[in-house]
This record gives C-alpha cells, sequence and structure tokens, in this order.
C-alpha cells in the first residue's frame, strides 16, 4: 500500500471541501472496496477522507411515503431497522444478504452505490424502486444515477448524503449468488407501486439495468405466469467461470419469476 495523508472532517462541507482540494483524495466510507484495491495497489490516493465522524449521515427514518437513508448507514443496520422492515421489507431483506457479517457491520449503503459494482446488489433495489440519491449539492434519479460499469453521475469531489426510497406497494428481491463471496450471479428486484412496476436486474451484466418489456407485462398481469414466456437477450451479459450468459439471461427470468412471487405474499 501507498503511503497517504488521512483526515476525519467533521462537517459534510469540510469534508467536500478537502475533496475539491486534492486532486487524488478518496472518500472513505466503510472501505469494502476501496482498501482491498489500495492494498492491491491499484489505486493510490494521497489523502484518504474518512467520513467516521458524520453520524447525522448515518439516520433511518420514514415521513409520508418515503423512506429516507443516511449514506454512512451500514448494511445491518438498513437490515436490522424497523422502520425499513416495516416500510419496505424487501430492501431489509436485500441488505441482510449482502457479503458476510464482517462485511454486513462495516460496508455502508452509499459507498456501495458510490462504488456501483456491477454485481452489487444496492443498485438493482434503487433503480427498481425508483429511489433519488441526494447528494451535497443536487437529487439524482436512479434512473440517471447508474451510468457504467463502476460508473455513476457523481461529480468528482461530490458526496452522496441520503438516499430517498418511495415506499412501493409490494417489492421483493431474488438472487443466485455466488457461495464464497455472495455477490449476485445474477439478482432481480421487482417493485409494484400505483405508477406501475419496475424491475432492475444485476449481476448479469455490465451494470444494474432494467426489463420493459417485463415491467410492461406485469403491469397488465402483476403474476410470474406473466413473465415466463419472455426471453432475455444473451448479447452483452456477462460471461465468466461462474456463468455463461446464456445461463444468466435464463436466470433472470427464473428470478423475476420467484421475486414477482414472494412480492404477492408481502409488501
Amino acid at each position: 500500500m501507498h503511503p497517504f495523508d488521512y483526515i476525519q472532517p467533521g462537517s459534510v462541507a469540510e469534508a467536500v471541501g478537502l475533496m475539491r482540494d486534492t486532486a487524488d483524495a478518496r472518500f472513505l466510507a466503510g472501505g469494502m472496496t476501496l482498501i482491498p484495491v489500495m492494498k492491491q495497489r491499484l489505486a493510490a490516493p494521497s489523502l484518504l477522507i474518512d467520513l467516521a465522524r458524520l453520524a447525522e449521515l448515518r439516520a433511518i427514518s420514514a415521513k409520508g411515503g418515503t423512506l429516507t437513508i443516511g449514506a454512512l448507514a451500514r448494511h445491518a443496520a438498513v437490515a436490522e431497522s424497523p422502520v425499513v422492515q416495516a416500510r419496505i421489507p424487501a430492501l431489509a431483506s436485500l441488505a441482510a444478504g449482502i457479503g458476510d457479517a464482517q462485511v454486513r457491520n462495516r460496508g455502508t449503503i452509499g459507498g456501495s452505490l458510490a462504488n456501483n459494482d456491477p454485481v452489487a446488489d444496492y443498485p438493482a433495489a434503487m433503480l427498481a424502486l425508483g429511489a433519488r440519491i441526494r447528494t451535497d449539492r443536487r437529487c439524482i434519479d436512479a434512473d440517471a444515477f447508474f451510468t457504467g460499469m463502476f460508473a455513476t453521475a457523481l461529480e468528482p469531489d461530490e458526496m452522496i448524503i441520503q438516499v430517498e426510497v418511495p415506499v412501493p406497494e409490494a417489492a421483493a428481491y431474488q438472487k443466485f449468488e455466488q457461495p464464497a463471496s455472495h455477490y449476485a450471479v445474477a439478482g432481480v428486484m421487482v417493485a409494484k407501486a400505483a405508477d406501475g412496476v419496475r424491475v432492475a436486474v444485476t449481476g448479469a451484466g455490465s451494470g444494474v439495468f432494467r426489463m420493459p418489456a417485463m415491467e410492461a407485462a406485469l403491469a397488465d398481469d402483476f403474476t410470474p405466469a406473466a413473465i415466463t414466456g419472455i426471453a432475455v437477450p444473451a448479447d452483452g451479459l456477462n460471461a465468466d467461470l461462474h456463468a455463461s450468459a446464456e445461463y444468466r439471461a435464463h436466470l433472470v427470468t427464473v428470478l423475476a419469476g420467484r421475486a414477482v412471487a414472494a412480492a404477492m405474499g408481502r409488501s
């Protein structure tokens, strides 16, 4: 690991200012991705801006039809939150299935979203639920936030403050995981709201994406049978030692059906 300076700012403004003034600085939230990458010398920031002191960014609350989760809320906190369990149990369940206990007790929702790993779980949830990602300067719809593999709409010095998630009528997440890492070989989040149905897929492609054909079918008939005949093209999907592109394409349809069935049984 290369040498670096380390600062714990006491406010969001201070953290953003430090990032703006140092070209190769990096925010440190849970460190689940950044620290291993630094150990492998694949990243060498000259400054780590540790956000641990910003306790206000760990809050989880609900008002009206919106669930708000601070960017520094850890996966375990999301999974165990009575507020999340009551409003969007599918999101609590998703968080409970991320990594292992060590990862869940260190990793944060904001760090996961900012990293946008193509096999991460949270991006599928945010996209399917139509969430808004609020930063230190603006609010970005999930549809515009995820722009590619490990890429987002965030500016280099921009910091996620919280996510604002509309509470759906029903939602569920299903994934086929790699047993060692618990990352999604493929994962599908389905959410039904008053204005329609959204289906988001992670793990299968170069980044999270939606399935418009499934969304249209489920808007007319919210049952697993409505999408059993919808084939997912294998072109462009991931192929590796864990699964071929064709297998991942098959998994998306299977998992989407399971997610709909689960959503029919709970909100």
